[in-house]
């Protein structure tokens, strides 16, 4: 797995997460996660969908 798949997944976690606490608990950074889905969603997308091999 590449590390732009790898971060925009962790971006989706982190955000949905801190999505979930703000709507439970009121605080100001929610939207920040879902800032952080969106660009989560965006790395996924644009990510190489297999990792460049060396030639040799």
């Amino acid at each position: 797995m590449n590390r732009v798949r790898l971060a925009g997944i962790g971006l989706i976690a982190v955000g949905v997460v801190g999505y979930v606490v703000g709507v439970s608990v009121a605080y100001a950074g929610r939207a920040f996660s879902l800032t952080a889905v969106m660009i989560g969603i965006t790395l996924v997308a644009i990510a190489p969908r297999t990792a460049a091999r060396a030639e040799p």
